[in-house]
Order: structure tokens, then C-alpha cells, then sequence
């Protein structure tokens, strides 16, 4: 087992993450002895939701201090009353897991506020596989730990589409037509990385602007995905503000738009790897306790930042390059962009799938590899 670097919370937890991540095992791994519901379990979980105060009768005698799981919380969410009663009458600490926020955000989960953090468990990132990846591996099947462990990862990614659909989607009833949401999948899976049309994507999947909105926020609730948010400089700048929309791993958006038996074609490489370099970004400032946002930069002439971030230590803007050589031409974003911020305001980084690092004036340009390693060591965003 690889040792996760989500760090073990000291007081009361909202842990969510997208299935297949791992929770359940970081649970047992880091909380042996706490006391558990399984709401997968639909018995257990019928027999809480008809009388959500057993929990409290349950666990009212455990000393002060004690850990209670219960996974897949968002399938009862009235049992968040019964949590809250409890750490504020009894001192009990909860880890409340689940791989879907839509729930919980609609029933009952400001009652926790200021009582549980919340925080998310990611797939594998390079720093718990000691930098040791085959990147060409993980572009084409991502770093879902039984994509990463297993013997089949082709096949195990194709179930974990099939059973999102059903057990996420349809047994949720998020939404009436599971067919028009199964293209609209495949659709957005294929635009992963890219500016946001919803026009253009109803009109392909043959629903309209307003329900493809509801399928996105559907994605975001479940955790599949997420909005990369354009950063506005300043009201004078002409520049591309819609956002991009990511997927939480490759394996998954491959397994998605129907490509995955298949190598990455040329056209797919550069937004896997962005998607591959800016999910380990959000992990690493997950883990970190670092609130910086992630954003990008577009102008309306097509000069483009992927990855720009304000940190405590000023800018750091990041282009991402599916190349083995690195060219200049590479470089005319971070030209643009200085030219909306302050004289050396902005760290320039290119990563790339060259074997060399190199200085090409201020940028320092890196092979992926060594990127994340800096990254993961805390020389990239301070």
C-alpha cells in the first residue's frame, strides 16, 4: 500500500473524494479503532434513515475524544443532526466520507459549519509513488490507485464509468434522462481541458444550454471533475473569461469519451497532461493547508497561461507543453502577461515531456518529472 500523504485530522472531518480514490482504505489505515457505519451497506443504511436519533442512542456512551466514521455519509443526510448533537454534547470526532457534496449541500451540512474541516482525498500524485511514474502510463490511464495496482486497468476503468452512471447518477436520480446525461458525458469528456461551450455542447448531445449547466453542476457535486476559472487582470484587458472545464484524472476522462482502448492521440496529449500537472497543483495545495486558486489566462488573440496562481511570494505562471522540445514560441504568454502585472511579479515556469531542464531568459523550463518533484518539495508555490 502506498502511504498517502493526506495528513490524519485532529478534530472532526469532512473527507470527500471521487470513488475509487482510496478513502475507505485511508479510513482503516489511519482510524483502526473508531467505531463505524457503512452506508453503502442499504441496510444499515435503511435502518438509520427511519430513525436517524439510533445513532446518537449508539454512540452517547463513547468516552470524549472518540473517532466515528460513516462512510458515504450523503446517502443519510439526516444523520447530520445527530452528529452535530454529539460533538456538541458528547466531544465525540467524526470522519464523514462520501464521493458526492450534491446532497449534503442541499440537506443539512451548515450545521456542521465551524465544527468539521473539509477536505479531499485525491487519486495517487507522484509524490506517494516516489516520483517513480511512467508518464506516458499515466496520461493514457491516469493514477487511480487500482488503475495504478491492478492488473487490468483498462477494464477496471471502463466499470468505474459504467457503475458512476449507475450508481452515482441513476440511483441518485440526478437526473430523469440517463441517456442524454450518458452523451453529454462522452461530449464534455472529450472537450476535457478546453473553454466551456455549453451551446455547442447541447447542440451535440441534443439537449439544451440550461440542462447542460445542471449536467456540469451534476459533475462538479460528484466530484468528477471541477472549473478552471479565467483570471480577469484588469477591466481594460481584452481577454478570454469563460472557464475550462478538467476532469479529476485521466484514466477516468479517457474511460469517459470512449478513447481508452486506444494510445492518446497527438490531440489528446496536451490537455491529459495538463490535466495530469494541474490536478497534482490542487493536490499539493490541498494537502498543504495552502489557499492560493488556481486560474488561467487567455487573450482574445490566443496568447494563454495555463496555470496562474498568486501565492504569498507573488505570481507563478506555469505553460504546459505536451513536447519533447521546448520552443520559443512556447514562451509569448509569459511575454503577454507581464505586461499586465507588476516588474518581476511573476515566477515563469515551462513544463514539458523533455529529458532537460533549461533557462530560457527567466523562465525556467523543466521536465514534468522534475517539475512535480519541485513541486511536491514546496520551491514552486511557496
Amino acid at each position: 500500500m502506498y502511504a498517502r500523504l493526506l495528513p490524519t485530522p485532529t478534530r472532526s472531518v469532512f473527507l470527500f473524494g471521487p470513488r475509487g480514490t482510496g478513502k475507505t482504505t485511508w479510513i482503516r489505515d489511519r482510524f483502526l479503532n473508531a467505531a463505524t457505519y457503512d452506508l453503502l451497506d442499504t441496510g444499515e443504511a435503511l435502518r438509520l434513515s427511519k430513525r436517524p436519533d439510533t445513532l446518537y442512542r449508539e454512540l452517547a456512551a463513547l468516552p470524549a475524544e472518540s473517532w466515528v466514521v460513516i462512510d458515504e455519509v450523503q446517502k443519510v443526510p439526516e444523520l447530520l443532526n445527530e452528529v452535530h448533537r454529539l460533538i456538541e454534547s458528547r466531544g465525540l470526532r467524526f470522519v464523514l466520507s462520501g464521493s458526492s457534496a450534491r446532497k449534503l449541500r442541499r440537506r443539512g451540512v451548515n450545521l456542521l459549519a465551524g465544527r468539521a474541516i473539509t477536505t479531499t482525498l485525491f487519486p495517487l500524485v507522484s509524490a506517494e509513488l516516489d516520483f517513480g511514474i511512467d508518464v506516458e502510463r499515466v496520461l493514457a490511464q491516469g493514477t487511480l490507485p487500482m488503475a495504478v495496482t491492478g492488473e487490468n486497468a483498462r477494464d477496471y476503468l471502463r466499470t468505474y464509468a459504467e457503475t458512476y452512471l449507475v450508481q452515482e447518477v441513476q440511483a441518485e436520480a440526478l437526473t430523469r434522462n440517463l441517456g442524454a446525461f450518458a452523451r453529454f458525458l462522452e461530449i464534455a469528456a472529450r472537450q476535457n481541458a478546453q473553454v466551456t461551450n455549453a451551446t455547442s455542447i447541447g447542440r451535440d448531445a441534443g439537449i439544451d444550454r440550461r440542462t447542460v449547466q445542471s449536467h456540469f453542476s451534476i459533475l462538479i457535486d460528484t466530484l468528477l471533475g471541477f472549473w478552471l476559472p479565467a483570471w480577469k487582470l484588469r477591466p481594460a484587458t481584452r481577454q478570454v473569461q469563460q472557464s475550462k472545464f478538467y476532469f479529476f484524472d485521466c484514466g477516468v476522462v479517457r474511460a469517459l469519451s470512449g478513447r481508452l482502448p486506444y494510445p492518446p492521440t497527438p490531440e489528446e496529449r496536451g490537455p491529459l497532461l495538463e490535466t495530469t500537472v494541474l490536478n497534482e497543483v490542487r493536490a499539493f495545495l490541498s494537502y498543504s493547508g495552502r489557499h492560493y486558486a488556481p486560474c488561467y489566462w487567455r487573450s482574445y488573440d490566443g496568447a494563454e497561461v495555463d496555470l496562474l496562481c498568486e501565492t504569498a511570494a507573488g505570481f507563478v505562471a506555469i505553460e504546459i507543453k505536451a513536447s519533447s522540445r521546448w520552443d520559443t514560441r512556447f514562451n509569448r504568454g509569459f511575454r503577454r502577461i507581464r505586461e499586465h502585472l507588476p516588474a518581476h511579479a511573476a515566477t515563469c515556469y515551462g513544463v514539458y515531456l523533455g529529458e532537460r531542464a533549461a533557462a530560457w531568459g527567466d523562465v525556467q523550463v523543466l521536465p514534468v518529472l522534475e517539475f512535480l518533484q519541485r513541486l511536491w518539495n514546496g520551491e514552486v508555490l511557496r
